[in-house]
């Protein structure tokens, strides 16, 4: 198994980038931080990467709007090359700060996707993709999308203030919906009760019309959920995350990166060894991506999809 280079796209204000290439390395791949800066003046170096990463913070100091900078600048300077990378089978994953940008930039969420078929995607969307070498090829079923535009697209999601107009800390229950198509967290198994993953945002309620709603819910574009009771930023059905037609590109506002070891649990020393015998869900959603490269997925999910059960009573 060939090891995959990761991008880890940073800026001025971004202060995730570490926890991220942490866990893109302990998921087995190899990451590199890049300057937005230094993409824009040479946006080819996206091309020999195998997967991208849209760190958390406040880029640019969330000056305008959350995300709002980076997102025009990356609509202006890079676009083409991501949209090429997604296009040729590149994960990406954009959390908190990141899917705020990632759906200003026009990358979320993505092409208009056809409910009704499920063909093979075709992965020459964009006419000038180059596949890296370190990727293998394989084929994955994905419902089938109109191709990147050559511009990027006007948003059709938000992100908008927390219902409570407060800026909100904590660890958050999730759930992943069963029809969904994001390779970073189909097929994981997640216990009812305590699958968690932190959340630190002001504005993360996710927002968009009836007709795009619809889409996403039929399309399985829905990658992650607030459970019931843990939906504090009033999000449009409980979205915590979502990913574009192909399943690649994924934004959620919690963050993986920050729970991808069991000592980072904040009651870690109360649970047992079997407990914590297997993959954080957040180390689980990097090991989902880096298997999907390597056409192991579903041997993957068949190791580690037993459910992770924590007691949550004190």
């Amino acid at each position: 198994m060939k090891s995959l280079n990761a991008l880890v796209i940073t800026a001025p204000g971004i202060n995730c980038d570490l926890e991220l290439s942490q866990a893109f390395a302990a998921a087995g791949a190899q990451p590199e931080s890049i300057l937005l800066s230094r993409l824009m003046r040479n946006p080819s170096l996206v091309d020999k990467f195998a997967l991208i990463g849209l760190p958390g913070g406040f880029s640019y100091g969330d000056d305008i709007a959350a995300g709002r900078i980076m997102a025009a600048l990356m609509r202006r300077e890079i676009y083409p090359a991501l949209a090429a990378a997604v296009a040729r089978g590149t994960p990406i994953i954009c959390p908190c700060n990141g899917f705020q940008i990632a759906v200003q930039a026009g990358l979320l969420p993505g092409p208009t996707a056809s409910p009704t078929l499920n063909l093979v995607s075709n992965p020459a969307a964009i006419s000038d993709a180059k596949k890296p070498a370190s990727i293998n090829t394989c084929t994955t079923s994905a419902t089938p999308f109109s191709a990147w535009p050559s511009l990027a697209a006007s948003p059709t999601v938000a992100l908008d203030t927390n219902i409570g107009e407060r800026f909100h800390d904590a660890w958050t229950c999730v759930e992943i919906p069963s029809n969904t198509k994001c390779v970073w967290t189909r097929g994981l198994c997640l216990s009812q009760d305590c699958d968690m993953l932190p959340s630190a945002h002001g504005e993360g309620r996710f927002m968009t019309d009836a007709k795009t709603l619809e889409t996403l819910e039929k399309c399985g574009q829905i990658a992650l959920r607030y459970a019931t009771h843990d939906n504090f930023n009033g999000s449009t059905n409980a979205i915590a995350g979502i990913c574009d037609p192909s399943g690649l590109v994924f934004g959620l506002m919690p963050h993986p990166e920050r729970f991808t070891r069991w000592t980072q649990h904040p009651w870690w020393t109360r649970l047992t060894t079997h407990q914590r015998g297997v993959d954080t869900l957040g180390l689980s959603i990097f090991k989902n991506a880096v298997a999907h490269l390597n056409c192991g997925f579903v041997s993957y999910v068949a190791k580690n999809n037993q459910p992770t059960r924590l007691h949550t009573t004190l």
